[in-house]
């Protein structure tokens, strides 16, 4: 069984597809058109390149007019941050602020 959290890192496990992120970071709502430039890619690669972020939910759509603009969805990034990344920074972030008030209280006592 393929999860969503697989999905994500399937998605992000492609430089391609981090560049595409990567320009939807930098301006939100690029059509397909706008996504394909500066990149050495064909408009049916990058095409295929989205439907994978959109199918791990990176990247949403919205219809507008005729065109399709596409966004970052920054949630699955941030939910991989808490379950694998923050639960380690906290630990390390507790540990120096332990640091910080043993060193303290030697200070206090000397």
């Amino acid at each position: 069984m393929v999860t969503d959290e697989d999905k994500v890192f399937k998605a992000l496990a492609d430089a391609s597809r981090r560049q595409l992120l990567d320009k939807l970071r930098k301006k939100n709502g690029l059509t397909l058109g706008e996504l394909c430039a500066d990149h050495a890619m064909s408009r049916q690669a990058v095409t295929k390149h989205l439907v994978l972020l959109e199918a791990a939910n990176l990247v949403v759509t919205v219809k507008q007019g005729r065109e399709k603009l596409h966004y970052l969805n920054p949630v699955p990034i941030n939910e991989i941050y808490m379950c694998w990344i923050g639960q380690f920074e906290q630990k390390r972030l507790q540990a120096l602020h332990n640091l910080k008030q043993s060193l303290k209280e030697n200070d206090h006592e000397q």
